[in-house]
């Protein structure tokens, strides 16, 4: 089982990875960083996060993106959400949709968190070249 739930969840993970980018942020390289000092967190990432949650039904990919990003957004916790928005863009949401719903978050978690936000999107849309 427990190598099925792996695969499950690398196959589900690389819906939303772009591998031909090399400056954006993903999973993968997230894993290799961290390999020499905590290995079991990709193991973690893959099979519990991927695995189990992303690969139930019920939602699209894009809106488990759209979930993400807004609860990253109100965590204030940027190094995550640009891997996210990057994971969103992939997974097919448009930039608008990204910008979109980190405006709506203004009333819930207030203009600071939402201009930070609003940085790293204009970041990530930058290195992957969208507008």
């Amino acid at each position: 089982m427990s190598e099925q739930r792996y695969q499950h969840g690398l196959d589900k993970l690389m819906e939303y990875t772009l591998t031909d980018n090399k400056d954006i942020s993903t999973h993968l390289k997230i894993s290799e960083a961290l390999q020499d000092i905590a290995p079991d967190v990709a193991k973690y990432i893959i099979e519990f996060a991927y695995g189990d949650i992303y690969f139930r039904s019920g939602l699209s990919n894009e809106r488990r993106a759209l979930v993400t990003i807004s609860s990253l957004v109100t965590q204030g916790t940027e190094p995550q959400l640009e891997l996210h928005i990057n994971t969103g863009l992939t997974a097919g949401l448009t930039p608008k949709e990204i910008v979109e719903s980190i405006i709506q978050l203004i009333p819930y978690t207030g203009f600071p968190r939402v201009l930070n936000a609003l940085n790293v999107a204009k970041k990530v849309f930058a290195q992957r070249d969208v507008q």
